[in-house]
């Protein structure tokens, strides 16, 4: 193993850590504290960086760390403090431990809850401050008591299962939950409105995306059970602190219990002095058992990257060895797209994925082409999928995942397709490569449809009747907004149609409505690529 291998610990972490970079012959350094000046002058002797939540990993730390710098580990889960963008432009490898951490998330919530039930903070407060306010903090139990989960993932499924030790009982809201995944959870799997009127309690455990922000709402928060109590250990941002604010105070909801924030650190809040509320400052991940299991972890996951090359939970490259990456590379570029594609157009509703590889891609290894599918599926419901990750988080949504290879050739030298199982049916997209490298749309739901997966797109789905492609280009042009490139195609004359579109500026919610109230449109669904 060579000597000449060297990591820094630049924040605070576990020593047995550092004990194992040594164990497995690599030179190490723990220097937490530095600023960012003082990381940018060192950096460029290291080989690999470790953080945790202190250092910021900047564009410039990165250019100063070049070209020996690799990669990039984070001791948890969030990769906020990297500029894994940047990261990515100069090759190097950004890993965090998705999984590290659950249990000691949701114990945490678990214990605000009980801080709620009893309000135990403001007990405490009272009591060392020399009364005695017995009557004053009259509780209410746990037991017997409705849970309502948002996000049924990995540590939502933990708390649930805490929860029926409490004999509470739970309902849960998560697009990606399946029948069968709630059945085994013991959970109720409902809609957002019915757990907003059942639940006696509320936690959230879900990421921070386009579609979660703000899930907790003015306006969700007025749908609520009078009463409720609602805590938060997963992301700020999830809740609108303003309305949350009064509605605490009008009494709609009873107590909120915050570990996590908008803007962070949070030193000034408005919520801050609300009756009933009650404040951790991010502490979900917080125990020592934690903190040794995520240090463990990526000083396991960095040694085997810079000994061997294995590549495990990187959140901007997929799991490859050295001899497959050159010709895996465009096909999980192809694969990514489709299921992408796909994954905007269905949304949450996809039970099932089937990847099959046809001719060529045959011969492949189909784990990073799977890997590529599931992440691009995922990407616009959850904040930290990636192709390493995917295939355990469609496990934990109870979403099947099926490989198909047929090494004979169809209409395409090489192919991959992915089918979704929905509800309604299933739903199948195709690509093959262009010159080996190019990928290509080549047929959407039976429909044939030759198009680039690029930039900012229109799905439109609409009779194929005269007048259509004229009114759709005056629609776009009265909105100004410029056509890059058209590509039509129709089950059969005067049936079905189908158009990609793809655009040169961004389609807002009002342009999304004016395309969709064109004569015999049927469906439209801006896309991102």
């Amino acid at each position: 193993m060579p000597e000449s291998v060297k990591v820094l610990i630049a924040d605070k972490m576990d020593p047995r850590a550092a004990a194992l970079f040594r164990e497995r012959g690599i030179q190490v350094d723990e220097k937490p504290g530095l600023t960012p000046d003082e990381l940018a002058a060192i950096i460029g002797d290291y080989d690999g960086l470790a953080v945790r939540s202190s250092t910021r990993v900047t564009a410039a730390v990165m250019d100063a760390a070049l070209p020996r710098l690799k990669v990039i580990g984070r001791a948890g889960i969030g990769v906020d403090t990297i500029d894994v963008p940047a990261a990515s432009a100069r090759g190097i490898v950004v890993m965090n431990t998705p999984f590290g951490n659950s249990i000691t998330t949701a114990e945490h919530a678990i214990a605000m809850l009980f801080a709620l039930a009893r309000e135990i903070p403001q007990a405490d407060a009272s009591t060392q401050s020399g009364k005695w306010e017995k009557n004053r903090f009259m509780g209410v139990e746990l037991s017997g008591k409705t849970l309502g989960l948002i996000g049924a993932g990995n540590i939502g499924s933990i708390v649930a299962d805490r929860a029926h030790g409490l004999k509470m009982k739970v309902v849960a809201y998560d697009p990606f939950l399946s029948p069968e995944r709630a059945l085994e959870l013991g959970v109720d799997k409902v809609e957002l409105d019915e757990l907003l009127a059942r639940a006696d309690f509320i936690t959230l455990h879900t990421p921070l995306t386009d579609q979660t922000r703000g899930i907790l709402s003015r306006d969700a928060l007025a749908r609520t059970k009078r009463g409720v109590r609602i805590v938060n250990c997963a992301r700020g941002g999830l809740i609108d602190e303003v309305a949350l604010k009064e509605a605490l105070e009008s009494g709609q909801v009873a107590g909120a219990a915050l570990d996590v924030f908008a803007e962070e650190p949070a030193k000034d809040n408005p919520l801050f002095g609300t009756p009933g509320l009650i404040c951790t400052p991010h502490l979900g991940a917080s125990t020592t058992e934690a903190q040794v299991n995520v240090a463990l972890q990526i000083a396991e996951q960095m040694s085997d990257f810079l000994l061997l090359g294995g590549i495990t939970n990187a959140v901007n490259v997929p799991s490859l060895t050295a001899e497959e990456a050159p010709r895996l590379k465009p096909y999980m570029a192809l694969a990514e797209k489709l299921g992408r594609l796909l994954g905007q157009i269905v949304g949450a509703g996809i039970r099932s994925i089937d990847v099959e590889v046809e001719g060529a891609a045959a011969e492949l290894n189909i784990k990073p082409i799977t890997g590529a599918v599931l992440a691009g599926a995922m990407s616009s419901w959850s904040d930290s999928v990636n192709m390493v990750n995917a295939p355990y988080l469609a496990k934990e949504r109870g979403i099947d995942v099926r490989e198909i290879r047929s090494a004979q050739e169809g209409d395409y030298h090489t192919l991959v397709a992915v089918t979704a199982g929905t509800d309604h049916g299933p739903l199948r997209v195709e690509g093959s490569l262009f010159g080996n490298r190019a990928p290509r749309l080549v047929k959407i739901f039976g429909i044939p449809v030759e198009a680039e997966l690029t930039g900012q797109m229109i799905y439109i789905v609409n009779n194929d009747e005269p007048g259509f492609i004229g009114a759709l280009g005056t629609t776009l042009g009265e909105s100004k907004i410029n056509i890059a490139t058209f590509n039509l195609g129709r089950r059969d004359a005067g049936g079905e149609a189908i158009a990609l579109v793809a655009v040169d500026d961004p389609i807002t919610p009002e342009v999304t409505r004016r395309l969709s109230a064109i004569r015999g449109v049927r469906e439209v669904v801006p896309l991102g690529f």
